[in-house]
């Protein structure tokens, strides 16, 4: 397994404000400049699939692997060969703020290609993208 980036963030806004963004996928280029549109097939629960659309990419399937309302949302990507891991983890503070954090790993024997590819700009966007969800959090 390769870890591509991490990023953590914490916000006045409450576990359910971010759980409420991420289910909004179709919200999603609001704040992930990275994404031209995402499309989920149903409800945001475990097992769900659907499509998202990298800006200047193909599209790319994806399944809700883990659901925890308030706690945790990790979606898988299948790119040939690997599968790319958006892990969120969420948590409250002992001050009483939220704590985001964001892991995102590949695996799969065209793991380090794909790493090639795509990891510098993972890397490069996922702060940012994280600090534009507190700021919709928060406004929300």
């Amino acid at each position: 397994m390769i870890t591509l980036a991490t990023a953590q963030i914490t916000s006045s806004a409450s576990p359910e404000a971010f759980f409420a963004r991420w289910a909004d996928m179709e919200t999603w280029p609001e704040w992930n400049t990275d994404t031209e549109w995402v499309r989920l097939k149903g409800p945001f629960v475990k097992g769900a699939k659907g499509e998202l659309k990298p800006k200047g990419a193909p599209k790319v399937p994806f399944v809700v692997t883990a659901l925890v309302p308030g706690r945790e949302f990790t979606d898988v990507s299948k790119l040939l060969g690997a599968r790319l891991t958006f892990r969120h983890l969420v948590s409250v503070t002992g001050e009483g703020s939220t704590r985001v954090d964001v892991t995102v790993t590949m695996r799969g024997p065209l793991a380090r290609i794909w790493n090639l590819a795509l990891g510098k700009g993972i890397a490069a966007s996922l702060q940012p993208d994280l600090d534009r969800l507190r700021a919709a959090a928060e406004g929300a």
